[in-house]
Order: C-alpha cells, then structure tokens, then sequence
C-alpha cells in the first residue's frame, strides 16, 4: 500500500472526507444518466412543437441532474448492502471516500436544484414530474421495494421510465399518449435487462439480503420471466412506427432489436448451467443495453434539430 493510500485510510477512519471530484461524479452514476438524457431527449423531440433550444438544453441538464440526484440518494441508503457486494464494493461511500453525511446533502441540494430549475425554465408539471421521479426512486424503490420484493425491479422500473414523459411534458406542459408509449417500452425492457445480470450476480445479492429474484424465487422462474417479457418487449418496441410519429426506419431497428431480445432470451431460457449460462445471460445484458439506445437514437435522429426547426416553420406558415 502507498504514503498515499495510508493516508487516505487515516482519514477515512477518523471521519474525515478523502473525496476527489471524480468520486462525486460516480455518485452520480453517469452511465444511468447517459439513458435518461438519451431518453429524456427524445420525449423533448417528439413533441409536437419545438422547444426553444436554450430552455430546452437547460430542461434537459436540469433532468439530468435529476437523475444523478436520484443516483446519488440511491448510493447514501444502499451504503451498507454496496459493501457486501463485489460489484458495488468499490462505490466511493462503502470505499471510505466519501461520507454517507456528504452524500445525502449532495443528492438533497442536487435534487431541490433541479426541480426548482425546471419549474422555473420550463414548466411546474414536468418539475413536478421530475420530484415523482425523485422520490420514486429514492425512497419507493431504494428505501422499501429493493429489500422488500422480488418484484422491486418491476415496479421499481418505472423510475428509470418516467425520462421521456418529463421531457415531452418540459415541452409543451402535457403528458401524451406517445410519451406513455416511450415510458411503457421502458418498464417493460427493465426486467430483462436487469434480471440478466442479476442470475450472474445472484450469489452477491444473496450475500447482501436483497430480494432480487434469481436468489428469491430461483434461476428457472427468472428465466421463465424474461422470456415473457421479451416476448412482450418486442411487439411494443414497434409501437411507435405503428403509432405514426416514428418512421419505416425507425420500424425496422425496432422489428430487428425485438428479434434479437427473444433471441438471446431463448438462450437464457435454454443454457441453464455454467459458464453457457453466464455467457447467455451476459449477452442479453448486452444486447438490451444495445437494443434500447437504438431505438432512442433512432427517434433522436429522426426528430432532431432539423425537424424541429421545419415544424416550428410550418407552424409559423399556416
């Protein structure tokens, strides 16, 4: 071990922060923001008029710290269960370098923060929208589902669906029926993915006491219920070219992503031992990490800046 790491140890010990700006930014959990921004920005878009493209850049970052913030409280409650887990283990607040006090206040400024913004910028209906998500996740999910139920990714999905129906409500101050389409491919697509990881994982949420539900209710249950949602997943995943504000291109990446998912879910259903399951299970994982962002991409691209600008022209014309 180092001078440094020493140190930081000493510190850590006697309750003093050892955080590095990075630290924060883990807290923030980058990835998971990275969907909501992608999703979030594709409820902007669809919306019927365009947005002007400064209140919209700051709706959008107010969202986006939104979710960090959720992200943040997540990782102050689950402190405990994080240090039981290797995937988790390393989390800057089971790791000593940031104190559970730091981390509240930050995720509790962070959130008050981003919901004042959006109300203010934009409208109160989507920041209240944005304060549901919050506390949805923060303490519905984190605080009672995620140790309570086998179902607590189900339910608790809705949190990481709500994105584009705050942003499409940023807009034009509404919730449409296009919007709940987003959110519900979304819900739906959760359990799948989460559930893939959590077979390889099972032994660590096991270890920790969470409910998840390949250590609740076993690995053929699972199994068993990510194929149905797959099969479910992949009609709905289309939804919006059927729907008509996604085009044929839109459909395809769409038919062909929902293919893939029931494809690598019948692998799951199929390899049941070993390192064949591991491998099937991680390539679901993948694959619906793949499938959901073509999809949003798509939609982005489609009803992007260019688009956007032509509609608020039509507008202006008739």
């Amino acid at each position: 071990m180092s001078f440094v790491s020493e140190q930081e140890d000493r510190l850590s010990a006697a309750g003093v922060s050892t955080a590095q700006p990075g630290d924060y930014l883990a807290l923030l959990k980058p990835r998971v923001m990275s969907l909501v921004v992608l999703t979030a920005l594709a409820g902007m878009l669809i919306a019927p008029q365009p947005s002007h493209p400064v209140i919209g850049f700051a709706a959008l970052l107010a969202i986006a710290v939104g979710a960090g913030a959720s992200g943040a409280l997540n990782m102050w409650y689950d402190a405990d269960i994080d240090a039981l887990m290797g995937r988790t283990s390393l989390r800057p607040i089971p790791a000593g370098r940031v104190l559970p006090g730091e981390a509240l206040a930050f995720g509790l400024v962070l959130s008050a923060l981003s919901v004042f913004t959006l109300g203010v910028l934009a409208n109160w209906l989507s920041a209240a929208l944005l304060a549901f998500t919050i506390f949805f996740y923060a303490v519905v999910y984190t605080m009672w589902l995620k140790r309570w139920t086998p179902q607590n990714i189900v339910i608790g999905g809705a949190a990481g669906a709500f994105p584009p129906v705050v942003g499409y409500a940023a807009v034009t101050g509404s919730v449409s029926l296009e919007s709940l389409v987003l959110f519900a491919i979304i819900f739906v697509w959760t359990p799948p993915h989460f559930w893939a990881l959590a077979l390889v994982k099972s032994e660590d949420y096991a270890r920790a006491g969470v409910p998840m539900m390949p250590n609740a209710l076993g690995g053929d249950r699972t199994r068993l219920e990510i194929l149905v949602y797959s099969l479910v997943l992949a009609p709905l995943g289309v939804a919006p070219w059927l729907m008509g504000f996604a085009s044929w291109v839109y459909g395809l990446v769409a038919i062909a992503g929902g293919a893939a998912m029931i494809h690598y879910a019948v692998g799951v259903w199929r390899a049941r031992e070993g390192e064949a399951a591991r491998k099937a299970c991680m390539s679901l994982f993948g694959a619906s990490i793949l499938y959901l962002f073509a999809l949003f991409i798509e939609l982005v691209v489609e009803n992007g800046p260019a688009q956007a600008l032509a509609r608020l022209a039509q507008s202006i014309v008739s």
